[in-house]
């Protein structure tokens, strides 16, 4: 079954469609280190411009699923996210238009590897095996678009009950519009797909038996198994 025959045309966004976003999206864009305190967390360099890597569409896990603690990690962590679903194919699009592109939004996780990702960097190979793996990009609900301010949404993840990360998106470095002009510059974004806008600080481990919970308080949450 192709996405445009669910889709229909790309031209067009059916707004109908776009709670399936996570079984239909070809692919997760994922931005990196788009918040300044998680930046010196981590000991990296602020970017002087976004940058970003890519997960497969096999990495979606919907609201009350399992995350698995693959075997071959011993460090999982969370990321808490804002990611913008987008509507209709989209190429090359300008900033002053990129916002007509987006369906809407959904509260996720990027889940990381931790270990395999600093054993990765001190090697200076890609980060795809701590990234990639099945069941790690946890998503809420669709959210359509008019009713989130994407400059101003304040987002919460817990473990267990345990605040682990609370940040309002108007700390981002650059912002959705900058984010997308810059995405679908050279990589054309197609009616489903994801973009993870980054994680703020607080990111930390989770363990076998937790319960992750992520919310845009008052407007949807999530909660997530790690088994």
């Amino acid at each position: 079954m192709s996405i445009s025959w669910i889709f229909g045309d790309f031209k067009q966004i059916n707004l109908s469609k776009m709670k399936d976003f996570a079984k239909v999206g070809s692919k997760i864009i994922c931005i990196g280190r788009n918040y300044a305190k998680h930046a010196a967390e981590l000991g990296n360099q602020i970017p002087s411009e976004p940058f970003y890597f890519i997960k497969p569409s096999t990495c979606f896990l919907e609201d009350g699923g399992d995350i698995i603690f693959h075997d071959i990690s011993k460090n999982l962590h969370h990321e808490l996210e804002l990611g913008v679903v987008i509507g209709k194919k989209m190429s090359k699009v300008p900033k002053s238009e990129v916002m007509n592109y987006v369906a809407g939004y959904s509260v996720t996780i990027d889940v990381t590897c931790r270990d395999l990702q600093e054993k990765c960097k001190e090697e200076r190979k890609p980060w795809s095996i701590s990234k990639c793996l099945d069941t790690h990009c946890a998503v809420g609900e669709f959210i359509p678009a008019e009713k989130l301010q994407h400059d101003n949404v304040e987002m919460l993840l817990t473990v267990n009950g345990e605040k682990r990360q609370h940040v309002n998106t108007k700390e981002m470095l650059f912002d959705v519009p900058t984010l997308l002009e810059y995405v679908n510059r050279y990589i054309t974004l197609l009616p489903g797909d994801l973009v993870q806008t980054g994680t703020p600080e607080g990111v930390g481990p989770m363990n076998r038996g937790d319960i992750v919970k992520v919310s845009i308080p008052g407007v949807s949450e999530a909660s997530f198994n790690i088994v």
